[in-house]
């Protein structure tokens, strides 16, 4: 029998909770863009989601076509609304409600090289403040450090 390429959707159950409308807030979590819609619903009033070029609020509706901009962490990704699921799944199910746009994997890309090449050097502080233990090891090497007194 001869190959038969089908598209990797055919394989696929469908998706759960599909709607014709849904709010953003929601969207985003259950795309998991958020781990809860109260986190997308703060990004959402900072002004850090745009829908179709303009600043949105938590309850607008989406609808299949919208183009959704998402700023987080100093990177932003544009996404092509697919399906609207009410129901928060699987990543691969939530990666089947959304395509990125060529610019936003170029873009992507483009950041994971630079902080590959070049980390951010807060990122290597584990913790704010040192632990007890830290403090005794910074008090023993202050008592036998070389002083000019």
């Amino acid at each position: 029998m001869p190959h038969v390429d089908t598209p990797p959707e055919a394989d696929l159950p469908p998706l759960p909770g599909l709607t014709d409308r849904l709010r953003l807030d929601k969207w985003l979590w259950a795309a998991r863009f958020y781990k809860t819609r109260s986190l997308a619903a703060e990004d959402i009033d900072k002004g850090r989601i745009q829908v179709n070029g303009q600043v949105a609020k938590a309850s607008r509706e989406l609808r299949d076509g919208d183009t959704v901009d998402i700023r987080q962490d100093s990177l932003t990704r544009s996404v092509v609304v697919l399906a609207l699921s009410t129901i928060r799944g699987p990543a691969p199910q939530a990666q089947r409600l959304y395509r990125e746009t060529e610019d936003s994997l170029r873009r992507r890309e483009a950041w994971q090289e630079q902080r590959r090449n070049a980390p951010e050097p807060a990122q290597s502080i584990e913790q704010g403040r040192p632990t007890k233990r830290d403090r005794r090891k910074l008090a023993d090497w202050d008592r036998w450090s070389a002083r000019s007194e």
